[in-house]
């Protein structure tokens, strides 16, 4: 009966191997292979978000790489095919995306931060207090001459600890 719900459970987990998709497809040349190879890799996997159409198994992955190789069996140069998908997904199916004022933010928010905290950094150092320096009167002359005072006051006998 052991052997019977091992040999299920091996079952039920090849069927996940049998499942994930491999694209098999004819290129005319190297060339048009490494420029799907560069494409898919380019590409965001709309479901997945942080993987490219290249490792995605998802469903909607599948069929944007078959419509890459459709439109790369068509002539289509690159900057099309990439604007083609723009088109039909919106700018978040780029790793990198133009630069526009929709983007901008996306482009030079990490800088505009940093240099912000250098300015709140260097803001709160010189506002801070300087701390007083050796010779420099603190004290209000009242409180010095109490403090002269009290000093003259102590006995000269430094031996006893």
């Amino acid at each position: 009966m052991t052997r019977g719900w091992l040999a299920a459970l091996l079952l039920l987990g090849l069927t996940s191997i049998a499942h994930a998709a491999i694209d098999t497809y004819q290129f005319v040349d190297e060339a048009e292979r490494s420029r799907y190879r560069q494409l898919t890799q380019e590409l965001r996997c709309p479901k997945c978000q942080n993987q490219d159409i290249a490792d995605s198994n998802a469903p909607i992955a599948a069929d944007l790489r078959r419509e890459i190789f459709r439109l790369l069996g068509e002539g289509k140069d690159n900057r099309q095919i990439v604007d083609f998908m723009v088109d039909r997904y919106g700018e978040f199916v780029r790793y990198k995306p133009a630069l526009s004022a929709r983007t901008w933010l996306l482009w030079f928010g990490p800088g505009l931060l940093l240099v912000g905290g250098a300015l709140v950094l260097v803001i709160i150092v010189r506002r801070r207090p300087s701390a007083a320096t050796p010779g420099q009167a603190t004290l209000s002359p009242d409180e010095q001459a109490r403090l002269t005072a009290l000093l003259d006051e102590q006995p000269a006998d430094t031996s006893r600890p």
